[in-house]
Order: C-alpha cells, then sequence, then structure tokens
C-alpha cells in the first residue's frame, strides 16, 4: 500500500505522518510514502552477520546502525531510504552526534538485502541513486545468487561468490569471503 498524497509529500510533511498500520515502515520516494519490505528470516541472520563484520572492522571510527533512515536527495527530490545497514564514519558525522532523528547526511556504505518481490535490476537502479546522493559505497546483497555485489562511484559494480575474497578500501583490514556470510548466517544453499 502506497500512502497517497493529493500533492507530493514535501520532507517534512513526510515526517509528520502518523507512523504506518502494525510494523509497517515507510521511505519518501517521489514525493509518495513507500512501504518498505519486512524483512524475513534469512534477511534477519544476513543483516545480523554483516552488522558484526563491518561493526568489528569499524569500531570507534564511525556507526553502523541497521534500518536507520537517511535524508538524501534523488533527481534534486527529497528521499528519505531505510538501507538495511549503514555505515556512516566519524568524518561525516561526528562521534557526538547525539540526535533522535534521520541520518543528516550520505552514509560511506549502504547495504540493501534483495527481499522477495525485489530484483537485482530494482537494487542496482537504488545503488546509482545512492551514489549519485554522494553514497561512497552500496553492496547489494542477493541470497538466491549468493552473491554481493559492491557498487562503486567512479569504477564498475563488482560481483563476488562463493571463495573470492571481498576486500573494500573503506574498512582497512576488513577481509571475507562471501560464502563465509552466508555461511555463519546459515543460509542454506537452496534458499529461495
Amino acid at each position: 500500500m502506497i500512502l497517497q498524497a493529493k500533492n507530493q509529500l514535501t520532507l517534512q510533511e513526510f515526517l509528520n505522518l502518523a507512523p504506518g498500520e502494525g510494523d509497517i515502515t515507510y521511505e519518501l520516494f517521489d514525493g509518495q510514502a513507500i512501504p518498505k519490505m519486512s524483512p524475513k528470516f534469512f534477511h534477519a541472520k544476513l543483516t545480523r552477520v554483516l552488522l558484526n563484520l563491518i561493526e568489528q572492522s569499524c569500531e570507534g571510527k564511525g556507526e553502523v546502525c541497521p534500518e536507520w533512515a537517511v535524508g538524501l536527495t534523488r533527481r534534486g527530490r527529497d528521499w528519505m531510504p531505510i538501507p538495511d545497514i549503514l555505515y556512516i564514519s566519524n568524518e561525516r558525522l561526528p562521534a557526538n552526534w547525539d540526535e533522535d532523528e534521520a541520518c543528516p547526511v550520505p552514509p560511506d556504505l549502504v547495504i540493501e538485502i534483495i527481499s522477495p518481490g525485489q530484483t537485482f535490476g530494482q537494487m542496482a537502479a537504488k545503488a546509482k541513486d545512492y551514489l549519485d546522493a554522494k553514497v561512497l559505497r552500496v553492496w547489494v546483497v542477493d541470497s538466491k545468487a549468493r552473491s554481493i555485489t559492491v557498487f562503486y562511484p567512479d569504477a564498475a559494480p563488482q560481483t563476488y561468490m562463493g571463495e573470492e575474497l571481498l576486500k573494500d578500501s573503506l574498512f582497512e583490514g576488513l577481509e571475507f569471503t562471501v560464502e563465509e556470510v552466508f555461511q555463519k548466517a546459515k543460509i542454506p544453499l537452496d534458499a529461495q
């Protein structure tokens, strides 16, 4: 269900909306409040494993948060996505920032995990929007393909699978294989 407005919602109007029904979370996209896909079990387990990996690598260097809305611009309009995980360094958001609000600046990293009903193409388009909004890196996790595709602002995306070692210059010393992530999350090989 999309919360339709006669006119396009501004960011402030979106922020003033009453919370969704039940546990529905909305993202602001092209002036409309769009429901975010509710994560399922495999999605939640992958989120936990990736969150722990990033958290261990950047301790004291920034914040790693699941499901934290971020205020960005998309094609000249307000956009408020809720990435599955985001990392923001202390250089982009000071360590002493303590407001209970959406992330006010583009994060260093956004991780999106493809949910049932979403396609890789949709996530690739969203990754481009993130990069255009000055996010430094986007990881798209595909549990069906058992892959992580890394999108860069200045290079072609790179897809990692199986025992390929994923290293990212955002996280000095962090390296892992995609298969390690899926094994730690205990995602069965035949997960669909």
